[in-house]
């Protein structure tokens, strides 16, 4: 083999070395994954969460808190995972406080109509 054959590949292999060793690396700070699930959890919050949904928020937040000690350590992948799972539960926990909350209301007003008619109905006697 010519030795500028060889140098050829062994340049070749290098450099498919280095874009495998790049490829393999943590990858980028999941920073974005990271404001999604902290927004997720603030909305929750803010949807009562804590009162209709806790243990699915409490999930959210210690997601969220085993994700950051991830991102401490460089584990940006196992931490983005992480964040994505905490981002899904608090969207779960607000969209089920809502449902509750719209719930108690309709039996609110439901039981409202039926007062009204019974009064109605004395009313007639």
């Amino acid at each position: 083999m010519q030795p500028h054959i060889r140098f050829t590949h062994t340049l070749t292999i290098l450099g498919l070395a280095v874009t495998l060793a790049a490829c393999a690396g943590p990858g980028p700070r999941p920073d974005s994954d990271l404001q999604l699930a902290t927004g997720s959890i603030t909305q929750a919050e803010a949807a009562d969460a804590r009162q209709f949904e806790p243990v699915l928020l409490n999930q959210a937040q210690n997601k969220v808190a085993d994700a950051r000690e991830l991102i401490d350590r460089e584990e940006y992948r196992e931490a983005e995972r992480l964040l994505e799972q905490a981002a899904v539960d608090a969207q779960l926990a607000g969209a089920r406080s809502e449902t509750e909350k719209a719930r108690r209301a309709v039996e609110e007003i439901n039981a409202n109509i039926e007062n009204l008619r019974r009064q109605l109905e004395m009313d007639q006697q």
